[in-house]
C-alpha cells in the first residue's frame, strides 16, 4: 500500500472551521482517516457540522474560540493534546473581511475606515500569527508537523475594492515564506509551512457581492469568471485534494509554497 498519502489518524486543527471552506475540507479530511478538531466561534453551527462528519463515518469535534485570543487558543491546544497527545495539522482558514475596509465603485481612498482596515489586518494576519505560535509548539517537540494557510488571489494582484483583505492576504503569503525558513532552519526539516490560494468560491463572505438574490452573478461575479480561463467558480470540495497532498508525507520536500487553486484565474493574461 502506497503510504505517501495516509492522514490516517492525522490529528488535523482548522481555525475557521465552520466556514463553507473550512467544513468542507475539514469533513473530507475526517473521511480519510483525520481526527479532526474544528476552531471556531459559532457553536451550535460547529457542533451541527461535527454531528453530519460522524454520522458519514468520521471523527470531528468542534471547540469554540477567538483566534485573536491567545489565552484561548492556548486553552484550546492543552485540551486537544489532553485528548490526542499530538498535533499533527494546523489550518489556518479563519479569516474575513469588513464594509469599512473596502471601496466600492462609487468611492475612493478617502473613504477607507482605518480602524476597519486594522481589524481585518487584524483578523486575516495576527488571527493565522496566534495559532501558529500556538500549535507549533507540540508540532516541534514532535519533530514534526504541517501548517498550511490561506492566502488569496488578492495577495497576487491589487484588485479593486478590497484593499484592507489584500494587503492582510499578501501578508499571509509572505509570513509562510518567512515561517517555512524559520522553521526549518531553527526546528528541522520535519516542519513545514505552505499556503493556499483559493480562486473565487461562493461563500457566505463574498455570497452578496459576487451573486445576486436570484442566484445569477453581479457584474463582479460576471468580472471574475470572464478572468477565470474554466469559467466557472470553484466547488468548496476541489480545494481538498491540494489540502490532503500538503499535509501528507507527499509533500515532505514541500514547504514555503503557495499552492493556487483558480481555475486558471492567476494566469490569464487578457
Amino acid at each position: 500500500m502506497n503510504e505517501l498519502f495516509n492522514i490516517k489518524d492525522y490529528v488535523v486543527v482548522i481555525t475557521g472551521g465552520t466556514g463553507i471552506l473550512g467544513r468542507c475540507i475539514g469533513k473530507y479530511l475526517a473521511l480519510n482517516g483525520a481526527k479532526v478538531i474544528l476552531l471556531g466561534r459559532k457553536e451550535e453551527v460547529g457542533n451541527a457540522i461535527v454531528e453530519d462528519i460522524i454520522h458519514s463515518g468520521g471523527q470531528a469535534e468542534f471547540m469554540k474560540t477567538d483566534v485573536m485570543q491567545e489565552e484561548l487558543v492556548q486553552k484550546n491546544c492543552d485540551e486537544i493534546l489532553t485528548k490526542y497527545g499530538k498535533v499533527d495539522t494546523l489550518l489556518n482558514a479563519a479569516g474575513g473581511n469588513q464594509k469599512g475596509a473596502t471601496i466600492g465603485p462609487d468611492q475612493t481612498f478617502f473613504d477607507l475606515d482605518p480602524d476597519q482596515f486594522q481589524k481585518v489586518l487584524s483578523l486575516n494576519l495576527t488571527g493565522t500569527v496566534i495559532p501558529t505560535q500556538v500549535f507549533l509548539k507540540p508540532m516541534v517537540k514532535q519533530g514534526k508537523g504541517s501548517i498550511i494557510n490561506f492566502s488569496s488571489m488578492a495577495a497576487f494582484r491589487p484588485m479593486t475594492r478590497v484593499c484592507g483583505y489584500a494587503a492582510a492576504k499578501a501578508g499571509i503569503s509572505n509570513f509562510t515564506a518567512y515561517m517555512a525558513t524559520e522553521c526549518a532552519k531553527k526546528f528541522g526539516e520535519g516542519i513545514r509551512v505552505n499556503a493556499i490560494a483559493p480562486g473565487f468560491f461562493i461563500t457566505e463572505q463574498n455570497r452578496a457581492l459576487l451573486t445576486n438574490p436570484d442566484g445569477s452573478y453581479t457584474q463582479r461575479g460576471q468580472d471574475v469568471i470572464r478572468q477565470t480561463p474554466f469559467g466557472r467558480m470553484g466547488e468548496p470540495e476541489e480545494l481538498c485534494g491540494t489540502i490532503h497532498y500538503l499535509m501528507s508525507d507527499a509533500a515532505k520536500f514541500v514547504t514555503g509554497t503557495v499552492a493556487v487553486v483558480d481555475g486558471g484565474f492567476n494566469s490569464f493574461a487578457m
